[in-house]
């Protein structure tokens, strides 16, 4: 009789258990939406965010006298900058937050979908050109740059190709077969638009997740032939483009002073006003007006000028810090997909800063393309918020670390222990 009554007591006991799992399991899963995140997705988030509230701050400063000028509100470039901010910083983290398997499945979709955008630069009535491109397109008083969103697209699709064929990339076909076709069919939509400095950063898109695929020496130095071919002969078709590597190439630039030459020579001479610490924020001469696209292309002699040496010091190392943060996403990760769709926009990001601060500094020819992060350019601003997005959703599927192993071994030694003594 006692022992029946033992084994109908028991029973009621064990209800109380339930709740207990119950919260074990919220433990669980608060532990891991506020796990500790690697190193590398705190550099690429915090250099992302640094920069853009530099950019910020000095487009501010860029535009706010010619705007007052103008008679137009001081306030409002900068403003229409910080909403795309706005948008772009929090779609940044919760593009931090999906999985891999997703950036798998919208490989094709995006591309399509980015190149189908692109195409409406050729509609009457949507696509704006000016300066003698036609890459803008004005949708309810908002004007966008479908091609930005094109590099990030071909990056996930061409990481996405050569993921799938990874096992066949030592043969030419598989490699070339579809990505070229795919890719130069995507660059030709930019250029019919004649922005060849869009069209050169798609190119080191392509040649960047080419080189990191891991494909033999012989099967990349085809296409990137190619590009430099490719690059000739579209500078020599286009007068406008020969003129403009000519004078870049003319060393008694002041002989060509009103022409085009203006341009980089104010440049210049705004980055030798500033000196060491440069005239002060704010203080910029340059930006009344005397250097066109101040705050676009020619946003860091802007920078030079006001913040000096120093200034120009910080923004190197700001993009310095963000490449060291990919690029051991890219050596760290044991996925291809991974590496490949991390090296293309690495190249992409760190690749068109250095070509924007070349043209400035006239080691380069103006190309007209935009500083990432900082440049006015709302659509430039949202491509590579999402871009470093994805590079953090990429950083959080880094193989853990010795230490998050330690944690778990006490747990596990401590299940054998329970059985025994139970």
């Amino acid at each position: 009789m006692a022992g029946t009554t033992q084994t109908r007591t028991r029973p009621p006991a064990l209800p109380p258990e339930a709740p207990a799992r119950g919260g074990l399991a919220a433990r669980v899963s608060l532990g891991r939406v506020f796990a500790p995140v690697p190193s590398e997705f705190l550099l690429i988030a915090s250099t992302a965010l640094l920069l853009t509230g530099f950019g910020l701050v000095m487009v501010l400063s860029a535009t706010t006298a010619t705007a007052t000028a103008a008679g137009q509100p001081p306030y409002e470039a900068v403003i229409k900058q910080a909403v795309f901010a706005v948008i772009g910083i929090p779609l940044m983290f919760i593009a931090s937050r999906l999985p891999i398997a997703f950036w798998k499945r919208i490989a094709w979709p995006s591309l399509i979908g980015a190149t189908a955008f692109q195409m409406l630069v050729f509609v009457p009535g949507l696509g704006v050109e000016a300066n003698g491109n036609r890459n803008w397109v004005q949708i309810a008083g908002l004007q966008f740059q479908p091609a930005e969103f094109l590099k990030i697209t071909l990056a996930l699709w061409i990481g996405y190709v050569l993921f799938r064929k990874r096992t066949l990339l030592g043969l030419w076909r598989h490699v070339f077969i579809p990505l070229v076709p795919v890719s130069v069919l995507v660059i030709a939509t930019v250029m019919a638009g004649h922005d060849m400095g869009t069209a050169m950063i798609l190119a080191i898109v392509v040649l960047g997740a080419l080189f990191f695929s891991g494909v033999k020496l012989r099967i990349f130095i085809l296409p990137l032939i190619a590009a430099g071919f490719g690059a000739f002969l579209f500078a020599v078709n286009s007068p406008d483009r020969m003129r403009r590597i000519l004078s870049f190439l003319n060393p008694n630039c002041l002989d060509d002073y009103f022409n085009d030459c203006y341009q980089p020579l104010h440049g210049i001479w705004g980055l030798a006003n500033g000196g060491v610490f440069g005239l002060g924020l704010g203080n910029s001469k340059e930006k009344y007006d005397w250097l066109p696209a101040a705050a676009n292309d020619y946003i860091f002699a802007i920078v030079g000028e006001e913040l000096g040496l120093i200034g120009c010091a910080v923004v190197l190392a700001l993009f310095a810090l963000f490449a060291i943060g990919a690029f051991h996403v890219i050596r760290k990760t044991d996925d291809p997909f991974v590496r490949i769709v991390s090296g293309g926009i690495t190249m992409w990001i760190v690749g068109q800063a250095l070509i924007n601060i070349g043209v400035v500094l006239r080691l380069f020819p103006v190309l007209g393309v935009p500083l990432p992060f900082m440049s006015q350019g709302g659509t430039s601003l949202l491509s590579v918020l999402l871009a470093s997005g994805v590079l953090l959703s990429f950083a959080r599927s880094l193989p853990a670390k010795t230490g998050a192993r330690e944690l778990r071994a006490p747990t596990a030694a401590r299940v054998p222990r329970a059985k025994i003594s139970g």
